[in-house]
């Protein structure tokens, strides 16, 4: 069960340029973005599950219109309007889709919670090992490695969760494989061996989300984890299957609420 996150009654400063300073490494199914002097950003919602763990100080988050709320760790269930701010502390930032095993077991130990506190010992225990590995500037492999750990013990086992159709994991994967190139609902249809219209039913009735929009998340994703391995962010995003940097920035602040430029590569 999620802890209660403490109430606070003013936001504290105004917007600040950058949303934050450090790395973000991604996995098949996966990312973690670590940060430094972390910022205001705009509400937003996205696909992922979302857990946020301080490595200093504390944060606020806000549950769509609701106060804010500061805790120093949070989870944040799939399509669910938030907002953060960081005030100038360093947090690690886990997302990973809910399609994962362990996203499915996340979102039955979580259900009902849009935006839950997590209890305070919990999050400290595990942001311990994470602050180790950044900062040691570990390498990307240690800070996946690090993070699957992490989700892992907040998700606990996973035998009896319900996992999702078979044709349709099969499709992610191979979407995810070649996110650079035009991609046709009916070439994914074609390899989870369903007509267009069927699985465009089943893919929403399996994720929540339209084929396109997963698709949209997908491509984020890795534009910005292209972004913040020193590519420029017209390439990022085009690396990653978007018309230009505008449309990647449209995207990137809808599902995050910044713009790629607010991330820093420290």
């Amino acid at each position: 069960m999620s802890a209660q996150m403490n109430p606070v009654i003013a936001p504290a400063g105004g917007r600040r340029p950058v949303a934050g300073i450090g790395r973000v490494v991604l996995w098949n199914g996966g990312s973690a973005w670590f940060g430094r002097d972390t910022g205001l950003v705009q509400a937003h919602a996205h696909h992922a599950i979302q857990i946020l763990l301080a490595l200093t100080g504390r944060f606020r988050m806000r549950d769509g219109d609701r106060d804010w709320t500061q805790c120093i760790g949070a989870i944040v269930l799939p399509h669910a309007r938030h907002q953060f701010d960081g005030q100038g502390s360093a947090v690690a930032t886990l997302f990973l889709e809910p399609e994962t095993a362990q996203g499915r077991a996340l979102l039955q130990h979580h259900a009902g919670a849009g935006v839950g506190g997590l209890a305070d010992a919990q999050v400290q225990a595990l942001a311990a090992p994470l602050r180790a590995v950044f900062d040691d500037a570990a390498p990307d492999e240690a800070l996946v490695a690090a993070s699957q750990h992490a989700i892992a013990q907040l998700a606990g086992p996973s035998t009896t969760v319900e996992s999702v159709d078979p044709r349709i994991l099969r499709a992610i994967e191979w979407l995810r494989a070649r996110l650079d190139t035009a991609i046709r609902l009916e070439d994914a249809a074609a390899v989870a061996n369903l007509s267009a219209s069927r699985f465009r039913h089943l893919f929403v009735a399996q994720t929540g989300i339209s084929f396109r929009a997963y698709l949209l998340w997908a491509r984020v994703g890795v534009a910005i984890g292209a972004g913040m391995s020193d590519q420029s962010w017209t390439a990022a995003a085009q690396s990653a299957g978007f018309a230009d940097s505008a449309h990647l920035t449209r995207t990137c602040r809808r599902m995050f609420g910044l713009a790629p430029g607010m991330l820093v590569r420290g």
